[in-house]
């Protein structure tokens, strides 16, 4: 009687334990999923503050991550995220970023034409830059230049160096860069007719 039912465990547990894998295997293969765009997107943490919070009971700890997430061709965004644990606030960060994307019109490897942006009291002056000349740029704005895919660029950081401030200044001047066609069909000319 104990074969029996020793047997009937044994084929219990292992229908069990074939079952729990096969919904892990399933789960890996729906985070795989999710996650198959993320090789042409990379992220990058400009910063991790921990966050102290005064309540009536004492202080409430927390961690809050900079994040920036760009696939090098022109989409760029930025996101917070705060949470309790530093994993979780870099997630909340990347699903913030994702939604926030923008698009970046690049022109020979450079940006079409000189801005200047404000976010806070930082201010970041972006000028384009011939071939060769790389990414000069520091800290937050060098982050979101890269993730962007502009390869020649000078920048300058005024004011404040907060690196959520400066990288929102970044990103602003990029939002407002327009190609030349834009300008041209603004004007109610073609491209030739604006540059002559």
């Amino acid at each position: 009687m104990d074969k029996p039912d020793n047997q009937q465990r044994r084929r219990a547990s292992g229908g069990t334990s074939q079952k729990g894998e096969a919904q892990n295997a399933a789960s890996k293969g729906d985070a795989a999923a999710e996650g198959a765009p993320s090789a042409d997107w990379k992220e990058k943490v400009i910063q991790i503050r921990r966050v102290t919070k005064v309540v009536k009971g004492g202080k409430k700890l927390s961690f809050r991550a900079v994040v920036v997430v760009g696939n090098g061709e022109g989409q760029v965004g930025l996101g917070i995220g705060k949470s309790s644990e530093v994993i979780g606030a870099i997630q909340k960060g990347v699903a913030a970023a994702r939604k926030a994307l923008i698009t970046v019109p690049i022109h020979k490897s450079t940006i079409p034409h000189a801005i200047d942006a404000k976010a806070g009291s930082s201010l970041v002056v972006l000028r384009p830059a011939s071939k060769g000349t790389g990414v000069i740029a520091g800290g937050a704005a060098r982050a979101v230049l890269e993730l962007a895919g502009v390869e020649n660029i000078l920048s300058k950081s005024l004011g404040s160096n907060s690196p959520l401030n400066v990288a929102r200044a970044t990103i602003k001047g990029l939002s407002q860069l327009r190609t030349f066609k834009q300008i041209a069909d603004a004007r109610g000319l073609n491209v030739k007719e604006m540059i002559m």
